[in-house]
C-alpha cells in the first residue's frame, strides 16, 4: 500500500514538475504571452458583460440613445442603427463568439483525435476506411457543408457549433495519426503487445497521453479557425437571430448600409475584434507548439 502511494507521489510530482517546465519555456515567448494575454482580457470582459453592459442597455425599448450616433463620451464607439451602444454589443458578442468558437472547437478535436488514433492503430481494411473518411471530409468544403448543414437544421448556436465541429476535424486528424503511427513504432509498444496487451490498453494508457500535448497545441489555433467560421455563418445570416455575437453585427452594418454611410464605427469594432482574437489565438498556438516541439524554438 505505501509502495503505491509513493509511487503515486512520484508520478504527480513529475507532472507538477513538468508543468512548470512547460510554463517556463511558455512565458520565455514574449509573443505567446502577448496572445495569453489578450485571450484572458477579452474571456474577461465576455464574463463581466452583465456588469459592463447590462442587458437592459441593448433593449430597443428602453433606449434614449440616438441612431448613429458618433463615438462620444456617452458612447465611446457610437451607436447602431438602433440607438444600441456598439460598445456594449462588441462586449456581448464576445460572449457568443467565444462560446460557439471553443464548443466547435471540441466537438472537432474529439471527432479528430478519436478518428485519428483510430487511423493510426488499426492496420488493414479498416484503417483504409477511415484514411477515405477522413480525405473526404479534408477535400470537402467545409463552408459549403456547414452552410447546407446551417439551412437543415436552422439557424442558431448550437447549429453553427454543430456545422463548425462536424466541417473541420479531418486536419487534426490527419496530425493525430502520423502522431499515433510515430508513438506505436517505439519499442515499448512492441514490449506491450508481446505482454498480452489489448487494443484498449495500447490506445488509452499510450497513444492518448502521447497525443494530447500536440492536440492541445493544435486546439489554440483551431478556436481563432471557429471564430472565423462563426462570424462568417453569422454574417450569412446562419446565426441565432436572438442572441449578438461579431458576425451578426456585420451583418446588421450590411443591413442597414452602414458602410455607405459612412457609420465606420459600427464596421470596424467587430472586424477588429475578430482579427485581434484570431491573432491572439495564433500566438499561443504557435508557442505552445514550440514548446511540444523543440526543433520549432530556433525558428
Amino acid at each position: 500500500m505505501s509502495t503505491s502511494i509513493s509511487r503515486l507521489s512520484v508520478a504527480q510530482a513529475r507532472r507538477v514538475q513538468r508543468s512548470k517546465e512547460i510554463w517556463r519555456e511558455f512565458s520565455a515567448n514574449r509573443a505567446g504571452l502577448i496572445g495569453l494575454i489578450g485571450l484572458l482580457l477579452v474571456i474577461g470582459l465576455a464574463l463581466l458583460a452583465p456588469l459592463l453592459a447590462p442587458a437592459e442597455t441593448l433593449d430597443v425599448t428602453r433606449i434614449t440613445s440616438p441612431q448613429n450616433q458618433a463615438p462620444s463620451w456617452a458612447n465611446p464607439l457610437g451607436t447602431d442603427p438602433a440607438g444600441r451602444s456598439v460598445l456594449a454589443m462588441l462586449i456581448w458578442g464576445a460572449r457568443i463568439s467565444l462560446l460557439v468558437g471553443f464548443c466547435a472547437t471540441v466537438v472537432s478535436m474529439v471527432i479528430g483525435t478519436l478518428m485519428g488514433m483510430a487511423a493510426g492503430h488499426f492496420p488493414g481494411i479498416v484503417q483504409a476506411v477511415f484514411m477515405r473518411i477522413i480525405d473526404f471530409f479534408l477535400v470537402l468544403p467545409g463552408l459549403v457543408l456547414a452552410i447546407v448543414l446551417s439551412l437543415v437544421i436552422g439557424p442558431g448556436a448550437f447549429t453553427i457549433i454543430l456545422a463548425i465541429g462536424v466541417t473541420s476535424w479531418a486536419g487534426t486528424a490527419r496530425l493525430v495519426r502520423s502522431q499515433t503511427l510515430t508513438v506505436e513504432a517505439r519499442p515499448y509498444i512492441e514490449r506491450s503487445w508481446a505482454l498480452g496487451a489489448s487494443h484498449w490498453h495500447i490506445i488509452a494508457k499510450h497513444v492518448l497521453p502521447a497525443v494530447l500535448p500536440l492536440v492541445l497545441a493544435n486546439t489554440t489555433l483551431t478556436v481563432g479557425s471557429a471564430v472565423i467560421a462563426e462570424s462568417t455563418l453569422s454574417f450569412l445570416g446562419l446565426g441565432d437571430p436572438g442572441s449578438i455575437s461579431w458576425g451578426s453585427m456585420l451583418k446588421s452594418a450590411l443591413d442597414t448600409g452602414a458602410a455607405t454611410a459612412g457609420f465606420w464605427w459600427f464596421i470596424l469594432p467587430p472586424g477588429i475584434a475578430i482579427v485581434l482574437v484570431v491573432l491572439c489565438f495564433t500566438l499561443v498556438g504557435r508557442a505552445l507548439e514550440s514548446v511540444i516541439n523543440p526543433t520549432l524554438r530556433g525558428r
